[in-house]
């Protein structure tokens, strides 16, 4: 299946597919980086453990030279241990910072041990006091901090979740749309062939019937009358072969292709004389630029709705007005209720019962075939009584023809 999807479209619908995932990674890097950088650089679990413990040793060392009990030996033990606890830099984490929350620095704890007095002593407890003041200062910002960092990153998450089901959920209503609109394309296409060999099946009917009649009398007729019934015969063929070429049903009957000539529509129009049907040509040739298939059809639709509502004449009228040519049909029947004329252009619509069963069809195809050819037709009702169905031929639009080709 893939192989049939082209290479564009895979590609797509490929970086749609990963785009929920590329979408998470990318908000949780960009939105968890300044949480990261304050648990990781400030060290979340930090606390002034040292910072206090320093303050012991000092304080201790201060407390052995105000105890007169004493001995040197021990005022000095106590001394190098203060010593020791102020010099032991790697205990002294995140220095710079804690230093930066006040103005005393671990310098000064060492620069009055130094001193190696009783004053001196004093001052470096007060200083290791200060220092460890702004330890514990500095404690209490990386925990709010790291309380802010957490809350941040909890909200990253959900926005990421929320962002990335939205996302995903989008993906899912377009593919819901895609599938709908694909189906329904395939409905149409289907409706549309239906109608393409329902209208085939139509226009078909006629010429099988006069082929059928045809060959019927030219069983019986005399010597003279077979040349007439031979010609018949070619013209229903012919017929058949333009409606039935199943290669163009598009072509011949929805999205219609002309095949345009110059035509006498005299001409055409006298061809289509038979029983019943009164034909009134102009007495000089009129020729327009028409697809003379088409135009047959068209007629022969307009004649065999009138044959249906009457048993009487139908009369057929060729004439130039306006310099376009017209062609009008009228029968002498009961007419139809004006309201119905439109309504009659759609395909499976029938007017009132006939005398003859059809499909709703023939006026529909009739519409479309003139308006291909630049034109339309109208109905109206007769005074007297009956119908009248006229076809107004234009020109054809150039993008509906094509070459005409002589077989």
């Amino acid at each position: 299946m893939l192989r049939a999807v082209p290479r564009r479209i895979y590609q797509r619908e490929l970086l749609l597919l990963l785009a929920p995932a590329a979408l998470s990674v990318t908000l949780l890097l960009n939105a968890t980086q300044p949480a990261y950088r304050t648990l990781i650089e400030r060290e979340s679990n930090w606390q002034a453990n040292s910072y206090q413990s320093l303050v012991q040793d000092v304080q201790a060392y201060y407390l052995a030279l105000q105890d007169p009990a004493r001995t040197a030996e021990s005022q000095e033990e106590a001394y190098q241990r203060a010593v020791d606890s102020s010099l032991r830099a790697q205990n002294f984490t995140q220095l710079p910072a804690v230093e930066a929350e006040g103005d005393m620095r671990l310098l000064d704890v060492q620069a009055a041990l130094a001193a190696h007095s009783p004053d001196g002593a004093r001052q470096a407890l007060n200083a290791a006091l200060r220092l460890n003041s702004q330890a514990l200062q500095y404690a209490r910002v990386v925990e709010t901090d790291t309380r802010a960092a957490l809350l941040a990153l909890q909200r990253a998450l959900l926005i990421t979740a929320f962002l990335t089901a939205l996302f995903s959920m989008l993906l899912t209503v377009r593919a819901l749309v895609m599938w709908r609109a694909e189906r329904e394309r395939r409905t149409r296409r289907e409706t549309r062939q239906r109608q393409a060999l329902s209208l085939a099946n139509h226009e078909l009917r006629r010429p099988l019937q006069r082929l059928l009649l045809a060959t019927d009398l030219l069983r019986t007729a005399p010597g003279e009358r077979q040349g007439e019934l031979l010609d018949l015969i070619d013209d229903s063929v012919m017929q058949l072969s333009q409606r039935a070429d199943l290669t163009r049903l598009h072509d011949l009957y929805l999205d219609v292709t002309l095949r345009v000539q110059h035509v006498d529509l005299g001409v055409l129009v006298r061809s289509l004389s038979q029983p019943r049907v009164s034909i009134t040509t102009p007495p000089t040739p009129l020729f327009w630029p028409v697809d003379a298939h088409r135009v047959q059809q068209l007629i022969e639709n307009l004649l065999e709705n009138a044959l249906k509502y009457t048993t009487g004449r139908v009369d057929v009228t060729l004439y130039e007005l306006d310099g376009h040519p017209e062609v009008s049909v009228r029968d002498y029947g009961e007419g139809i209720r004006e309201s119905l004329h439109e309504q009659l252009f759609l395909p499976y619509e029938r007017g009132p019962r006939g005398l003859a069963e059809g499909q709703g069809l023939g006026l529909s195809l009739v519409r479309r075939y003139a308006r291909a050819h630049g034109g339309d037709v109208t109905l109206r009702n007769a005074q007297g009584g009956g119908l009248i169905a006229t076809l107004i031929l234009g020109q054809p639009s150039p993008l509906l023809t094509e070459r005409a080709r002589t077989d």
